[in-house]
């Protein structure tokens, strides 16, 4: 098969000279005409159209061969258009969903509001997966028991200081307040605002007075916006909702479920865990609080690396957030600056009561192989289960697997069930009189047209779906398809650089520039990371050149002052299309830690639906257009120069981050 002749070649190139890639791109290409001829002629004889109608296609488990797998994969290669995707159903569950149930966000503040605005509406669950949970105002204002200015009186230094933070803010940006006030921070140095702690009122009646330098608001609105916003932070949070789900007799079952990774979530004194451990104290009964634990990190590894470098060995990265029957699948970790100026990628799943229902298994899954966290801020396995650093790692991973695979197999099961029984009650031999009874009750859904299929990728418990489906949407996507492939971290595993190089798709690829990479002006080593990048990125860059494939494979860089960069995923759009039909969203950054670290997951949403295509095609326009080509000349700007300690350290490092 044709991803079969790209793994033979990708051995075959670790023997290859300089010009390995070229070659092995030729190779490739050989391997892939001799398959596609030899499975167009097996096609002929044993594809039934009917068969495919029917939703009697077959069905493969993902821990049989490879080659069976592509066997199925190739049958659906030869439809047209959305169709020819439904291959991957034979990994995944497909989820059929009406266009108008899927919206496009487009930036942090939308997301925010979101977030807020489906915590406080929600009645039955609430589930939520992120690396990480900060600890600033706007995630209090999220979760916290105690919000910040809750039940005080008057002006308090720390309120004062935050103030400060936000007027500045206002003065640089006056057309966007609510963005301002939102970045105030209560812990943060007057210094930044150039004022004394000890003339803290004085200075801020000082500013006050002063005349505004814009017309969009007076000084006075400012601080009576600002004051209100900091007194009142309680509003929206899940501790509201929480407490209503108490007093409402319509809601008993109502469940909060959060996973976080263990590591980043434990990190300093005032951490993940010190913002969910009230909750906890008053709602025992009703939240969950998982920390996965990398059955990596163990033994005498566990006790040598330090916090922070930790991190590196493996994290929990999904990041999706669930209310009721709505999803949002993101890259975004719940942490102000994903709330304010690092921009992301978001999409809402509204009433789409199967995906949210896969999703709750699938967080369940994997908090029931989690680390527990207790009320005192200690943590423990689950009656029975295997430890995940103390116990046996085989024995550990084994239970994982099968956790995951269950829900994975379990949905897939169900929704082909579902799609049987929906062809078969659209079939013109069924009874009119049923059809016409389930419109009169209005449980008629609108016919789908557009499909979501979850990609999971959990390398330490041998589950590489996102793998094989991003390597053959990579290797099968033709001439003249174009992808737009983006990520914060430009670190590509060797299989997609090989992939990317040797096939025959336009490729444009966004990343970071090293001024919007999020370690940009970190202390310590970490501040070295960007250049790191920079080093990456010039080698695949120079191998680009030197195949003389410019045109077909273009870097850009996304740069915009005062916010970082964290956009992850991929368009697909088909030869002779100006809208994409595919798109990947979710955690992964095709680099190696997503495929063989983290814990990861994205989905595939493919439609057929103009407007709906419309959109994606928005938000990758809107995307790119803060993006410059890269060319030679780039690496020849002075804030390009990396260190020689930098370029002998990040091949032996590159793994890690």
């Amino acid at each position: 098969m044709a991803a079969g002749g790209a793994a033979l070649w990708r051995r075959l190139s670790a023997w290859l000279p300089r010009g390995r890639l070229g070659l092995a791109a030729l190779l490739g290409r050989l391997s892939d005409r001799l398959s596609r001829g030899r499975d167009r002629r097996a096609r002929r004889n044993n594809f039934s159209p009917a068969e495919s109608e029917a939703g009697h296609e077959r069905s493969v488990d993902y821990d049989q061969s490879n080659g069976c797998v592509m066997e199925v994969i190739q049958k659906w290669l030869i439809l047209e258009g959305a169709h020819r995707f439904q291959w991957i159903r034979n990994l995944v569950p497909e989820f059929g969903i009406s266009s108008s149930h899927v919206k496009v966000l487009s930036s942090p503040g939308e997301f925010y509001e979101l977030l807020k605005v489906q915590i406080k509406a929600a009645k039955q669950r609430v589930v939520m997966a992120s690396l990480y949970l900060g600890t600033g105002i706007l995630e209090q204002e999220l979760v916290s028991v105690e919000g910040f200015g809750k039940g005080r009186k008057g002006l308090q230094e720390r309120d004062v200081e935050g103030l400060g933070q936000v007027l500045m803010l206002g003065c640089k940006f006056p057309g966007r307040l609510v963005e301002a006030a939102r970045v105030a921070d209560a812990k943060a140095e007057l210094t930044l605002f150039g004022m004394r702690r000890k003339d803290s009122h004085q200075d801020m009646r000082a500013v006050l007075a002063r005349p505004p330098d814009a017309e969009h608001f007076s000084w006075k609105d400012l601080f009576a916006f600002v004051m209100r916003r900091q007194l009142s932070l309680q509003v929206d949070c899940l501790e509201e909702t929480l407490e209503k789900s108490l007093q409402a007799k319509s809601s008993p079952d109502f469940r909060v479920s959060i996973l976080l990774d263990y590591t980043r979530g434990s990190r300093g004194r005032k951490n993940s865990r010190t913002m969910l451990i009230p909750l906890l104290q008053r709602f025992p009964e009703k939240i969950r609080v998982s920390l996965f634990h990398t059955p990596n990190l163990r033994g005498l590894l566990r006790l040598l690396i330090p916090e922070r470098f930790n991190e590196t060995i493996g994290l929990q990265h999904i990041k999706l957030y669930l209310f009721d029957d709505n999803v949002i699948l993101s890259g975004a970790n719940l942490s102000d600056l994903y709330f304010t100026n690092r921009q992301d990628r978001y999409v809402l799943l509204q009433d789409s009561p199967e995906i949210a229902d896969f999703f709750t298994e699938l967080v369940d899954a994997i908090g029931d192989v989690s680390l527990q966290l207790q009320q005192d801020d200690t943590v423990q396995m689950m009656e029975g289960m295997v430890h995940p650093y103390q116990g046996d790692k085989v024995a550990y991973c084994e239970i994982a697997n099968r956790r995951v695979m269950e829900v994975i197999n379990s949905a897939r099961t169900r929704q082909e069930l579902l799609h049987a029984k929906t062809f078969h009650s659209s079939h013109p031999g069924s009874s009119l009189l049923s059809q016409q009874g389930s419109q009169a009750s209005g449980s008629l859904k609108p016919e789908p047209d557009t499909w979501i299929y979850p990609l999971i990728q959990m390398k330490p418990f041998g589950i590489q779906i996102d793998e094989m489906v991003t390597e053959t949407l990579l290797t099968e996507a033709e001439r003249d398809a174009r992808i737009y492939l983006t990520t914060g971290y430009f670190n590509l595993t060797q299989a997609y650089m090989d992939l990317i190089l040797g096939t025959r798709a336009e490729y444009r690829i966004l990343l970071a520039s090293p001024e919007v990479n999020g370690f940009f002006g970190a202390k310590g080593v970490a501040g070295a990371i960007p250049a790191a990048y920079v080093y990456i990125e010039h080698q695949f860059y120079s191998e680009v050149c030197y195949l003389q494939q410019q045109e077909r494979v273009q870097l850009q860089e996304y740069s915009r002052a005062g916010w970082t960069f964290h956009a992850k995923g991929l368009w697909l759009y088909l030869a002779g299309s100006d809208l994409p039909c595919l798109t990947l969203i979710g955690s992964p950054n095709f680099g190696y830690r997503s495929v063989h670290r983290d814990l990861e997951a994205q989905v595939a949403i493919v439609t057929e639906n103009k407007a709906l295509q419309q959109q994606l095609h928005q938000e990758q326009e809107q995307l790119y257009l803060c993006s410059g080509v890269v060319s030679t000349s780039t690496f020849e700007q002075p804030n390009r120069y990396v260190k020689l300690w930098v370029k002998l350290v990040t091949p032996l490092i590159k793994n890690f981050f």
